[in-house]
């Protein structure tokens, strides 16, 4: 059995952005059950990178990870935020909340939406208000988890695909971990399985920490026929509702923001779930869905206080939790590897985290030590 110092389970944008950050500091080993990273929720995201999240702790790493985000990966593109009847206070919240990361944020009336996206409806079902963000990030998944494989490998660590982790066990002072393709020690594991976190913890005999794994569903359609959709912005509702944003000259994607409970797996789109989508574009604005390009859905993974969770299990010695990252993952993965890097190496604290008012508290698993 090869003994490495870190093995990290989950080849998602977490676990890939971490091994990326340990392997300047040991060996580190990856283990992915699916045949290429990213493939349950990073690769089926829409990657938009905002500040319209609840959670001070998830908009202040948002904010510690924007200066990491370069091209390819990344490029700027306009966020539209937008009230429908009865979200006047949500469209507040969220101006405030972008207001303390950024000052370019413009308050837009209905006119000055519809110039950016013309076919959003104004009177009855249409909109009241909007907000601007000229700086948001359009992420590349794709791109951000080649990245890091190839830094993982640059450095000498190595990405495990098709294997599935079949025994997990502490023994001696280290993990000992079993797989399809190989058997590895470590001292240290890195639980960043996503909806699977849970059952990994189990298989190694450490307590859950409560994982809710939720189904998302996502459309895409073309749009009317001549009209360029490219220059159009990431446009979101404030409260329930969708989202749209551009793939391409003439293509639009769709998500009803749907949060539908499920078990881990290889999430695939319900009808319904398909037909609210489509539902909820007509309703607020002027586009007629007559045909689906393309449907999917994905998983996001919360814990029950819906922030990320990045530290050592308290009973379990060299068991870290990376968890709970939700639609967040890949906006908040330079500043979550960031702090794994910290914890998981007994590293000082990055100044990018603590100057954004991020501590290692804030994302530690103890907070649930009263229900493990």
């Amino acid at each position: 059995m090869e003994q490495v110092d870190f093995i990290v389970v989950g080849a998602g944008i977490a676990g890939m952005s971490a091994a990326a950050r340990l392997v300047g500091h040991g060996s580190v080993v990856v283990c992915e059950m699916e045949g290429a990273p990213g493939v349950h929720s990073s690769g089926r995201s829409a990657a938009f990178a905002h500040f319209d999240m609840d959670a001070p702790v998830v908009r202040a790493l948002t904010a510690a990870s924007m200066p990491f985000f370069e091209e390819p990966a990344a490029h700027i593109h306009p966020a539209l935020f937008i009230a429908l009847e009865g979200q006047e206070a949500a469209l507040d919240r969220v101006e405030a909340n972008y207001r303390e990361w950024s000052a370019t944020v413009e308050r837009l009336s209905v006119a000055e939406a519809r110039t950016l996206v013309p076919v959003l409806r104004e009177g009855e079902g249409g909109i009241i208000g909007a907000v601007l963000d000229r700086t948001g990030r359009k992420l590349d998944a794709h791109a951000m988890l080649e990245g890091h494989r190839k830094s993982l490998s640059a450095a000498g660590g190595r990405l495990a695909t098709g294997a599935a982790v079949s025994s997990l066990r502490h023994e001696g002072g280290r993990w000992l971990v079993e797989t399809a393709q190989g058997a590895w020690s470590a001292r240290v594991v890195i639980n960043a399985a996503g909806a699977w976190v849970d059952e990994v913890a189990t298989m190694a005999g450490v307590a859950p920490i409560g994982i809710s794994p939720l189904r998302r569903t996502v459309i895409t359609f073309d749009a009317p026929e001549g009209l360029d959709v490219s220059a159009w912005p990431f446009t979101k509702t404030v409260g329930p509702g969708f989202y749209i944003e551009p793939e391409g000259r003439a293509r639009l994607l769709a998500c009803p923001m749907d949060e539908n409970p499920t078990e881990p797996c290889d999430a695939q789109p319900e009808e319904e779930d398909v037909a609210l989508a489509a539902w909820r574009v007509e309703e607020a604005t002027t586009l007629q869905i007559r045909r689906l390009a393309s449907k999917w859905a994905g998983l996001r993974s919360f814990v029950p206080d819906r922030r990320p969770v990045a530290g050592f299990h308290p009973d379990a010695p060299g068991f870290f939790w990376l968890a709970g990252q939700g639609g967040f993952g890949l906006q908040t993965s330079p500043a979550m590897a960031l702090a794994v890097e910290a914890v998981a190496t007994g590293s000082e604290w990055p100044e990018e985290l603590r100057v954004v008012g991020v501590d290692e508290a804030s994302l530690s698993p103890e907070r649930f030590a009263s229900s493990m």
